[in-house]
């Protein structure tokens, strides 16, 4: 009985998985680093059209909803705005409004928004 020729044939089985376990690594980084990891929206929104580039909003955007309901991160309501008071000021913030909000509603907010220091805003749109 030769037990030398057994555990040779098994350090060959084992030396021939790395090259595919590093394969798999690497495809795994791969997708990670490709991906596009963003939030779902808060709710059903029918976004503004226009011309323009498109992008996705960013993930400390504030959500309107065309009957007025607002989102921003994980506050609703009127708990969006002291979510919004611990935002940087400095970074303009990301509107995604439905189309179906009046802009008059959209304008009585933006007084709301400079109490609490944020004066620059940005309107997410999508092409038409």
């Amino acid at each position: 009985m030769n037990l030398a020729q057994g555990t040779k044939r098994r350090a060959m089985q084992d030396r021939a998985i790395v090259p595919m376990i590093n394969v798999v690594f690497l495809l795994l980084v791969f997708f990670l680093m490709t991906a596009s990891l963003t939030p779902p929206a808060p709710f059903e929104i029918d976004p503004v059209e226009a011309e323009g580039v498109l992008t996705d909003p960013p993930p400390d955007t504030l959500h309107i909803a065309a009957d007025g309901r607002l989102a921003y991160e994980t506050a609703r309501g009127d708990a969006v705005f002291g979510a919004l008071a611990n935002r940087d000021a400095d970074r303009p913030l990301p509107i995604r409004a439905d189309s179906g909000l009046p802009a008059s509603e959209l304008a009585a907010l933006l007084p709301r928004l400079a109490e609490i220091g944020i004066a620059d805003i940005r309107l997410v749109t999508v092409q038409p």
